[in-house]
């Protein structure tokens, strides 16, 4: 990941915005005038586009999971014997959030905006969160490629 500065006529802010999104993978762009008020200062957070074959697809992911029961099974009871939230560590927040991923991706591609995807990346978004805060990225597709690493490493 890299901050992207670019000083440009205001005229050209959408263009050049463009033009960076087209060919990065970007955060939110911060806008800002010149000292002297001519030109406009453009702050960006990027990333190299990612491509879709670095990715693992859900089956790649999730081939070697448990039963989506038996990780609900898990989840309650790694929920029920902890004293406290903070006590839960990274491995329990990566399994529940491929949990609810391959949950919503029963309902996907029908329902795109299922309760389920929702709660999907919501969790997602804090595991990337917690591990590497402002990466950018399909969350989902985070947490595929941080399951597959985990089951691999299992072996």
């Amino acid at each position: 990941m890299f901050e992207i500065r670019v000083i440009c006529d205001p005229a050209d802010t959408d263009r050049v915005t463009t033009a960076l999104t087209t060919a990065f993978t970007t955060g939110a762009v911060r806008r800002r005038r010149t000292r002297d008020g001519a030109q406009t200062r453009l702050y960006l957070t990027a990333d190299h586009l990612l491509d879709p074959a670095d990715w693992p697809t859900p089956e790649q992911a999730y081939a070697k999971a448990p039963s989506i029961v038996s990780e609900i099974g898990w989840t309650a009871r790694t929920i029920a014997t902890a004293e406290c939230f903070t006590e839960l560590d990274r491995e329990f927040y990566l399994r529940k959030a491929a949990l609810l991923d391959r949950i919503a991706l029963m309902d996907e591609p029908e329902d795109l905006f299922s309760e389920a995807t929702e709660t999907a990346h919501a969790a997602a978004l804090s595991l990337m969160d917690t591990d590497q805060p402002g990466l950018i990225c399909d969350p989902r597709a985070y947490v595929r490629q941080q399951y597959a690493l985990l089951t691999v490493n299992d072996q």
